[in-house]
């Protein structure tokens, strides 16, 4: 089955819906998500978006916020684009019907979480991107020219160089994307999606981690797939943990926002004691890689399987209205947020590297662009400053939809390329899915031992030997079998652990959210860079 667009987007969250409705006026879009429309990282942030939206705030404020926490490493001109440009974008969400939280005067009632100076997180209580996604949803199922696919998986891009073979690299044209093969996961087809511009809004890869907060749709598709047609990657050594993920055994990976401890709730030991005034002077506010370390700290001194989270010294009342959603979730498993401290870890979050791209969004291939925590876009540097992720995607939408409506028309001018369909090259139906389940639990929990939040030299080695064996297993298994989306997961997971690892080995220093006890300190000589790198090698 061929479908044919003139822009083709590839996820469904913030991303990939607020770009999809931006260039839908001018063109013929085809929307494909892994599984339903709603699905996805976006749905389930809490905390809100970061913009210079109080009276007592200002751009410079928000720009040296984003810079202190990027640790030397977020592009200044990136970083201020993204911040002036964070009014408007809001804006526009609330045009469309986007409802968030009011406080005096009608004004927004403006959250503040660790790293920001002032108050300046918008947020519709603690379910500010299901309220975004939903809005954005709903425009996007109403507009007559974008068509959407649920349940549909990126098997790999389509480019003129790299036309899919079995171990054979076609170069016959311009490095150029042309669309996509993908997954129909209902039926087990891989169709043709053909497009002049494609559009990865993938989301993250915390799935590579055994503990992680994200959606388990995060599997580092995108990022995998840019790679192997040979895009550019960049500072994918930088993942960020949350520090506080609910720890229950219920609990699959339920996040306990930053906006708590925005709120006044305090991080305790299992004795009552308070901790982070030890490690930081804004103690429980600090950024979250030191809250992360702190807790990995106290954790590993007392032996203690988790630490505590306490904001019941607030009225009840309070926190039961700013935030509803962890209110009842809490519930669910006997724990009450007014009554007494709640338990809670640190999980793999955010991914602040990705796929390498410009100021417009575009990518190192022509007619590739990438949005969202999908890309590296210099914003983030070595970490993330909190609630800055749904802004990003708000503005490199906005972006590359920019591009789009520029360069559409003389695109579509050129003659088209034919573009093959998909070739099984005599694959058959696997009997050993028990390989796939295998090789998937190894990962995760290597990553999360030796690729963890404190690294080392010897464990990153020991992560890479590992990663190397299954990298070759899983070559000889995707080539044998018909595709599942077990096993495009399990590829993807397996080139993006990979990444991650020869990073991490790369940079010789502590920086942000990179923290190596064989170099504890920060090189500027040296490091005071990008770790950037593609299938043919470091750039």
């Amino acid at each position: 089955m061929e479908y044919t667009s003139d822009i083709l987007v590839i996820g469904s969250g913030l991303a990939g819906l607020g770009y999809a409705l931006k260039v839908a006026d001018f063109a013929r879009v085809n929307l494909i998500t892994k599984k339903g429309l709603t699905e996805t990282s976006t749905s389930k942030a809490q905390g809100g978006i970061a913009a210079v939206l109080g009276p007592d705030d200002r751009f410079e404020y928000h720009i040296k916020d984003t810079l202190t926490t990027g640790e030397g490493l977020s592009h200044p001109d990136i970083v201020e684009l993204v911040v002036r440009q964070g009014p408007e974008r809001i804006r526009e969400l609330v045009e469309m019907g986007a409802h968030f939280d009011l406080g005096k005067d009608n004004g927004y009632d403006l959250g503040r979480e660790g790293g920001h100076s002032h108050r300046r997180v918008i947020h519709a209580q603690d379910m500010t991107g299901a309220e975004v996604e939903r809005i954005l949803a709903e425009k996007v199922l109403a507009h007559p020219n974008i068509r959407v696919f649920e349940n549909h998986m990126g098997v790999d891009l389509i480019t003129r160089q790299r036309l899919v073979r079995r171990g054979a690299v076609v170069a016959n044209a311009e490095e150029s994307c042309l669309g996509a093969y993908v997954l129909n996961t209902l039926t087990g087809e891989v169709e043709t999606f053909s497009a002049a511009i494609t559009l990865l809004a993938t989301g993250g890869v915390g799935k590579v981690y055994l503990y992680t907060s994200n959606p388990d749709i995060a599997t580092g598709d995108g990022i995998a797939m840019a790679y192997r047609v040979g895009a550019w990657i960049g500072n994918m050594e930088f993942v960020q943990f949350h520090p506080t993920c609910l720890y229950h055994y219920a609990a699959k990976n339920f996040l306990i926002s930053e906006a708590l401890r925005g709120e006044g709730a305090i991080l305790i030991d299992q004795k009552g004691r308070a901790f982070m005034e030890k490690y930081h002077a804004l103690k429980d506010l600090a950024p979250r890689d030191t809250v992360a370390r702190a807790i990995d700290l106290e954790m590993k001194k007392t032996g203690a399987d988790c630490v505590y989270l306490d904001i019941s010294h607030k009225p009840a009342d309070f926190v039961k209205s700013r935030f509803p959603n962890i209110y009842q979730e809490c519930l669910k498993y006997g724990i009450d947020l007014t009554a007494g401290p709640i338990p809670v870890v640190p999980a793999a979050h955010y991914m602040c590297g990705g796929v390498a791209t410009d100021a417009w969004g575009r990518t190192t291939i022509s007619n590739l662009f990438a949005v969202g925590e999908v890309s590296m876009t210099g914003l983030h540097g070595a970490n993330r400053l909190a609630s800055n992720s749904l802004l990003e995607a708000l503005v490199f939408s906005h972006q590359a939809a920019q591009v789009a409506k520029e360069t559409l028309p003389e695109l579509l001018s050129r003659p088209q390329s034919p573009v093959p369909e998909w070739n099984p090259f005599g694959a058959t139906d696997s009997e050993e899915a028990v390989v796939v389940s295998h090789n998937w639990d190894e990962i995760r929990r290597f990553m999360w031992n030796y690729v963890g939040i404190v690294r080392t030299d010897r464990r990153l080695l020991r992560a890479q030997h590992r990663i190397d064996l299954i990298q070759q297993e899983i070559q000889e298994y995707y080539w044998n079998f018909i595709i599942t989306s077990d096993l495009l997961e399990l590829r993807n997971i397996a080139t993006v652990a990979d990444i991650i690892i020869r990073m991490a080995l790369r940079r010789k220093e502590s920086r942000g959210l990179h923290y190596n006890l064989d170099y504890p300190h920060q090189d500027d000589e040296n490091f005071h860079q990008d770790t950037l790198m593609s299938a043919e090698g470091w750039h």
